[in-house]
């Protein structure tokens, strides 16, 4: 094997095993798909939650969230589990050096939100609750109370971040003036 084999060589040594594996995925995909969409039937039809999006609350929100995400742990996340684990026992069996030989080469994206969006959901949910409209509907939601919430939320962060950084820097400025 060369020194610097690429993907391609993989795919042109083990031809049955790369097609097997871009079968698995969108097989994958389209069975997240649907049982996303059989959840989502269920969750109705069992009274999880309203059909209509106007009715649904809070509650109705995180459970079917929660639901969801465990439905899908359950019927996909397992067994594409016991998949990747068959993929990977594959991958062992393949000879040391040809194995060590591919270099797998691209990018990595830095990007993403850093979950930042899920951490103010989380924080819109808390509100929610202590406010106590976590079994009003969301049409019930006006736009001032949406937006006014936000701002206390991200006033809460500035705070509790704020005052951690602020001593921080305090702390780091003094040490630094001490030593100059």
């Amino acid at each position: 094997m060369s020194e610097s084999a690429s993907g391609w060589t993989f795919i042109k040594r083990h031809k049955a095993a790369f097609a097997s594996f871009v079968a698995a995925a969108v097989a994958i995909a389209i069975w997240a798909v649907y049982v996303f969409w059989w959840f989502t039937g269920n969750a109705q039809s069992t009274g999880l939650v309203p059909s209509t999006l106007a009715l649904w609350t809070m509650g109705n929100l995180v459970n079917f969230i929660i639901y969801s995400i465990l439905w899908e742990i359950l019927l996909v996340g397992i067994p594409v589990a016991a998949g990747a684990i068959g993929a990977w026992m594959w991958w062992r069996r393949l000879p040391y050096d040809e194995r060590m030989g591919y270099h797998w080469r691209g990018r990595r994206s830095a990007g993403g939100s850093g979950g930042v969006g899920g951490l103010l959901f989380i924080a819109f949910a808390i509100k929610v609750y202590f406010d106590g409209n976590w079994n009003a509907p969301f049409s019930s939601y006006t736009l001032n109370y949406v937006v006014g919430s936000m701002i206390t939320i991200l006033a809460y962060v500035a705070v509790i971040v704020g005052i951690p950084v602020a001593v921080g820097l305090t702390w780091w400025i003094s040490r630094h003036m001490k030593s100059a």
